[in-house]
């Protein structure tokens, strides 16, 4: 199963003031680069925790329906499925009415039952679910542990850009973040 983004977020965790008053700057010279660390820091914890921080849009490519009827799509939390297709042979789609399934938000799993649903007409790629997920559309809604986890980032970034420690990369992830962000982490089987 491969994934898409088809809609980013519309802001990020933090502002860029937030950003600047945790990093303690006073000046506009660095605005850009603070901005850029925020989406960056955003996206690598994100990437970190497969977890939507903001609400996005994701498209999910399969071949074919799970047996068991449960998709997986290690994204989370899941929200809704808003759009769901299937190819048929000649490739064009055929939609699929999304109250066929069932969104289990504790589980992270979409259900239906594989023989209610229409059988795609080509090998790979046939099957096609836009889902929306992440924590809500404001940073208030994103755990406070992970907004602390891109703050940390960011200052960790800003501190050290242009730079390489001897023996270890300045990009790698601080280990209090990688702590913060743990019990976050969408595991895959």
């Amino acid at each position: 199963m491969s994934a898409i983004l088809l809609k980013a977020p519309e802001i990020e965790p933090l502002s860029l003031l937030e950003a600047k008053q945790f990093l303690r700057v006073e000046h506009d010279a660095d605005d850009t680069v603070i901005a850029a660390l925020i989406a960056a820091a955003r996206g690598h914890v994100e990437a970190q925790t497969r977890c939507a921080l903001l609400t996005q849009t994701w498209r999910l490519s399969l071949d074919c329906w799970p047996g068991d009827g449960r998709i997986a799509p290690r994204l989370a939390p899941l929200q809704q499925v808003a759009a769901a297709r299937v190819f048929d042979g000649g490739g064009v789609p055929q939609q699929i009415d999304v109250g066929r399934f069932v969104v289990d938000l504790a589980g992270g799993v979409i259900a239906a039952p594989a023989w209610s649903l229409p059988l795609p007409g080509r090998p790979v790629g046939g099957i096609e679910l836009d889902v929306v997920c992440g924590f809500g559309n404001a940073p208030s809604d994103v755990p406070e542990v992970l907004r602390h986890a891109v703050r940390t980032l960011i200052a960790h970034w800003y501190e050290n850009r242009g730079l390489t420690a001897i023996g270890q990369s300045v990009a790698m992830m601080p280990a209090s973040v990688a702590a913060m962000i743990g019990a976050y982490r969408v595991r895959a089987l």
